[in-house]
């Protein structure tokens, strides 16, 4: 019977219901930089809250992830990440592949299987790198061995158009 009794008050005097006024003051601005970590299964390789852009290689096309970019996962393909940060500049960091993780906040989690800095690579050495995966690819190994060369085959031309 009290239960009726407080659906019927309810009924009749509804209490207003007001969303709190929402104002966003100069302090309480949004910043205008990523809190970036690039990460591999051994070893963090570089994390800054410095960042300005990061351009990633994903599935999906390029893309360009800047501060308070909408939430979303990312598949990336083997490419070039590249960093912008206000006051260093830009880096490059080339990765076999991994997945991009933004987060609320102007958060960015780039986890990667293998990655290197762009300057470690050597354009002869990952010619003749080509050279050799092509041939393992085109033979007439086992399929594990050629289905490996054609990943690395993969990887490697995709570093050889990011060193040029």
């Amino acid at each position: 019977m009290s239960l009726r009794m407080a659906r019927a008050a309810t009924r009749v005097h509804p209490l207003p219901f007001r969303l709190p006024l929402q104002r966003r003051s100069f302090a309480d601005a949004v910043s205008d930089k990523i809190k970036l970590t690039l990460a591999l299964p051994h070893q963090s390789i570089y994390k800054s809250t410095d960042v300005v852009q990061v351009n990633i290689p994903a599935e999906s096309g390029e893309m360009g992830v800047l501060a308070n970019h909408v939430p979303s996962i990312e598949q990336l393909k083997p490419g070039l990440v590249e960093i912008i940060e206000e006051s260093v500049g830009s880096k490059q960091f080339f990765l076999s592949g991994g997945f991009a993780i933004v987060q609320p906040g102007s958060q960015l989690s780039i986890n990667a299987v293998e990655g290197f800095p762009l300057e470690d690579f050597s354009s002869d050495a990952v010619r003749s790198q080509i050279t050799e995966a092509q041939k393992i690819a085109g033979g007439s190994g086992s399929e594990q061995d050629i289905a490996e060369a054609k990943i690395e085959l993969e990887v490697l031309e995709s570093l050889q158009a990011s060193l040029k």
